[in-house]
């Protein structure tokens, strides 16, 4: 991986003084970084080939709900089904109209040979993500072996989800927060994959980044326009009504938010109830009080962060996507920020408790807030980076 120079180093970061490097072998000693990249590479490698082999008639799971949507735009059928009342079943489709035409080349081709390329184009998509981390080498050679015992990551390939499409889409925007264009396109691309980058929109206007979001706007805006005109009206009318009759955030099966956890725990509907609004209201706090007090980069990925836990669908493997402002605490010798990927690693998966994923994301969003604090200690005295930057 080539070494990225941080990004964001315009007017609006000047506060951001570049950290200097570890003096010595630091916590990681010369060999063990010299090692890193072959080590990171081989575990990543080996996990993804035994979580897609032994993954059987489950490889793709998510991804036959975008094949099967874009069949339907192909044969002109509705869209959305009308009878679907829960989320998480086989191929339900939950998705802006316009990322179901963009399947629509993996559709024509169909079968198995859509699936793999598919997979192939996700593990692609992470690993691109990697790359562009705007943080030392060592750094990203340590966030791909964690990533390859990452369960909410291994499990989003062998699904088939769109989480490392997203990874690389917030990836590409923290690289270029004062870039306008490729910040634009990060999140109105990520908004069409997905609803809740969106929220990145807030960010970029507290933070007077409004070329960014006009060209966002321009984006989704082009792309609904083409979706509009290819399958008609009747989807959109249709993708609001579904995703109000889906989206219960408490009693939705499998689902991780904090109110269906506690919930899921004996919670009333109403202790449950309120415990997710005061989460939610939190979460959006948070952002605002980032943006406007924290650091630029630390401020984006807090609302990345809350950008999930803000949906009324938590699933395990949107976790994944915790492994960017994990990078960001790593690049600031914050070495405890390993236990949050690990948390929920692949060899503690029936061991530790569902309950472990609003925690980590709790974390993931609170950390950067703290340590990117423009008057706090820690950026007074400058951070300390893992490694010597490559």
């Amino acid at each position: 991986m080539h070494h990225a120079d941080p990004a964001g180093q315009g007017a609006d970061q000047l506060d951001a003084r570049p950290s200097p490097p570890a003096r010595g072998g630091g916590p990681m000693t010369v060999r063990a970084r010299a090692l890193l990249p072959v080590l990171a590479v081989a575990l990543f490698a080996i996990t993804v080939v035994a979580i897609t082999a032994s993954a059987g008639s489950t490889l793709g799971y998510d991804f036959h709900a975008y094949d099967q949507a874009a069949q339907r735009l192909l044969h002109g059928e509705r869209l959305y089904d009308p009878a679907v009342d829960v989320a998480g079943g086989f191929a339900i489709y939950l998705y802006p109209p316009p990322f179901a035409l963009a399947i629509v080349p993996l559709g024509l081709i169909g079968g198995g040979a859509a699936v793999w390329i598919w997979t192939a184009l996700l593990v692609g998509a992470f690993v691109a993500g990697v790359a562009l981390l705007p943080v030392s080498a060592t750094i990203r050679w340590l966030v791909l072996a964690l990533g390859a015992l990452d369960w909410p990551l291994l499990y989003s390939i062998k699904l088939g989800q769109v989480g490392p499409i997203l990874f690389l889409l917030f990836a590409l925007g923290w690289r270029a927060l004062d870039r306008p264009v490729p910040l634009g396109v990060s999140i109105g691309l990520g908004t069409l994959v997905k609803v809740q980058p969106a929220l990145l929109l807030v960010w970029a206007g507290l933070t007077g980044r409004w070329r960014a979001i006009a060209i966002a706007v321009v984006v989704v805006a082009v792309a609904c326009l083409v979706a509009l005109l290819v399958g008609g009206l009747q989807p959109w009318l249709d993708y609001p009504t579904l995703l109000g009759r889906v989206a219960s955030p408490l009693t939705t099966p499998h689902n991780f938010t904090p109110g269906a956890v506690a919930y899921q725990s004996g919670a009333s509907l109403e202790v449950a109830g309120a415990i997710q609004v005061v989460v939610t209201a939190l979460a959006l706090v948070s952002v605002v009080v980032a943006a406007r007090r924290a650091r630029p980069d630390a401020a984006y990925l807090v609302t990345v962060v809350a950008s999930q836990l803000v949906s009324p669908l938590l699933w395990d493997h949107y976790a994944m996507l915790l492994l960017l402002p994990v990078a960001w605490l790593l690049e600031r010798g914050a070495l405890w920020a390993v236990v949050i990927p690990l948390a929920t690693a692949i060899f503690v998966v029936g061991i530790v408790p569902g309950s472990i994923y609003p925690v980590v994301f709790a974390v993931a969003l609170i950390a950067p807030l703290i340590l990117g604090w423009r008057r706090g200690a820690s950026e007074a005295s400058g951070a300390r980076r893992i490694g010597a930057p490559a």
